[in-house]
């Protein structure tokens, strides 16, 4: 006679050291492209940053991976199950660059502008990040008590196919193209990540862990890192120990930067909501299923953890957690990150740690997370929805795209004040057959574009056609006001343009295709009596 087991998950599995490496690179790259642009486009000085940003975005990071950690405990309890893994967290890509280029940035320059000196400049920058972090985390917190709903009404394609093109361009192409500028010390670590997770070889210490050690070997080995006496001394200044602050002085006094920037706030929040939503539906489809609402709403409380503490940069629920549990990982990696990324924030030592790890000796990781990403897109939808999920990859191809074409003019001399990007740049493009224009329109919303695009696609496939019909009103809608397609130039760049009728051109498509739908539903109808 067999006795059943109560299978309970563990806090911490071999496994979990793998997934930490793989979640600690997200979060450190994050973490230095923080200090970097906050001291070289913003100005901050280092106690500004050190002193109140780092040990905010510290406590964030540590709450969330926490309770993260915390809710796959109880899940696995509740499930018996072992092999539950935490859902994995991090600071917002998105909202770190739009934050600093769209709002920090002009009240810099609009503070210089009024006879601020640099020091005012970067207090009143700092100030006005903190208001828009604040702001994010309140429409993430409010989303909260909708997610379930969205997660049925919108087609497991529509969301996994989103999370594809983000993973397929803004995470897994530019590690492979580092990969390739850099074949002596990138593709030995590739090699080893691919021999572990789809080989299924195994070595003496985890497969992780052996690529990231490989990697730093070669890096310094090679040359492409060498030893700098100054650049060391520079790493070690800002070392010490940094209390978080409470600053809701700070955030009062500049509370009229959520009206003035309420056209980069909201959409911010809105797409880390919509993206949080998806990488929820991602974990279900790897097989672990988390209660909407107490998911997001602490990925809210989250980020407003790291505004009131200091942090301008809002958190999310991280893209991957199907690689993450390939890797094996399972609660304990999200607990070590926390304290790991947590030190490393409190005490300065952020600078050092790049100066020996380069992003090399790690990056293998999460190019292979973006490839299973894009693989489960396909795989954990029905085999017939397949042109959807490929539709759905589109947009944010787009937007990569249309990223890179920036990059390159930039890179050529152009988007400055002398030189300012404009409208004339697209009869250019199209010299070449390059309809640069429809990429900007993509760019814009495209995480709401993907969405609507493959779940319209789904519906067709169904032949449910008055559904199809409703996702396009609903397209004509969020395009109208500018939350998708819409953009305007900037000096070096195109970006949102929210407002009333600020999106009339594909409004007016979606509302055109709605009716073809709504007609096609009616022809079906009478068909079929």
């Amino acid at each position: 006679m067999e006795i059943a087991t109560t299978k309970f998950p563990r806090w911490f599995v071999r496994r979990d050291i793998d997934g930490f490496f793989g979640l600690a690179l997200d979060n450190l790259i994050q973490i230095l492209l923080i200090v970097s642009l906050c001291q070289g486009v913003l100005g901050f000085p280092v106690s500004l940053v050190y002193g109140r940003i780092l040990p905010g975005i510290a406590l964030s990071l540590i709450v969330g991976n926490f309770y993260y950690a915390w809710l796959a405990k109880e899940q696995g309890k509740r499930e018996q199950r072992e092999d539950i893994t935490a859902l994995p967290y991090g600071i917002n890509t998105v909202s770190l660059f739009a934050y600093i280029f769209l709002v920090m940035l002009p009240v810099r320059l609009a503070a210089i502008s009024g006879g601020a000196s640099n020091e005012q400049a970067a207090e009143l920058a700092w100030q006005a990040g903190l208001v828009a972090c604040f702001g994010s985390g309140l429409i993430e917190l409010a989303g909260a008590w909708v997610g379930d709903p969205l997660r049925r009404l919108a087609p497991r394609a529509a969301l996994l196919s989103t999370l594809g093109g983000i993973a397929i361009t803004f995470i897994a192409i530019g590690f492979l193209f580092r990969t390739f500028a850099n074949p002596v010390v990138g593709l030995v670590p590739l090699g080893v990540i691919l021999l572990t997770y789809f080989g299924r070889v195994r070595f003496s210490i985890p497969g992780g862990l052996l690529a990231v050690l490989l990697g730093i070997a070669l890096a310094w080995g090679t040359g492409l890192l060498s030893w700098d006496n100054a650049k060391f001394a520079t790493a070690l200044q800002p070392i010490g120990f940094y209390l978080p602050g409470l600053w809701l002085g700070k955030l009062w006094s500049s509370r009229s930067v959520l009206i003035e920037y309420f056209s980069i706030i909201l959409p911010m929040g809105l797409f880390n909501l919509v993206g949080s939503l998806q990488n929820l539906e991602s974990a279900e489809a790897a097989g672990d299923t988390y209660p909407a609402t107490p998911s997001l709403a602490a990925n809210g409380i989250g980020t407003l953890v790291a505004a009131i503490c200091g942090s301008c940069f809002p958190t999310t629920i991280y893209i991957g957690h199907p690689g993450w549990k390939a890797l094996g990982a399972r609660i304990g990696y999200s607990i070590l990150n926390g304290i790991i990324m947590g030190l490393f924030c409190l005490t300065g030592t952020v600078a050092m740690l790049a100066y020996f790890v380069p992003i090399e000796a790690g990056m293998a990781i999460v190019l292979w997370i973006g490839i299973v990403i894009v693989a489960q897109s396909f795989t954990a939808t029905p085999p017939h929805h397949a042109p959807a999920v490929v539709i759905g990859l589109l947009p944010g191809i787009a937007g990569w795209g249309a990223l890179i074409a920036k990059n390159a003019l930039r890179a050529a001399g152009l988007g400055t004040p002398e030189k300012p990007l404009t409208p004339a740049l697209i009869e250019q493009f199209k010299l070449s057959d390059t309809y640069i224009d429809g990429a900007f329109a993509l760019e814009q919303g495209f995480i709401f574009s993907a969405m609507i695009l493959a779940g319209i696609t789904v519906y067709i496939i169904e032949r449910k056609f008055r559904h199809a019909a409703y996702w396009s009103v609903f397209a004509a809608l969020i395009s109208w006001v500018g939350l998708m397609h819409s953009y305007r130039w900037t000096v070096a760049d195109t970006v949102v343009n929210l407002g009333w009728g600020t999106g009339t051109a594909w409004a007016v498509g979606y509302i055109l295709l709605a009716i073809l739908f709504f007609y096609v539903d009616w022809q079906e109808a009478r068909r079929n009596t």
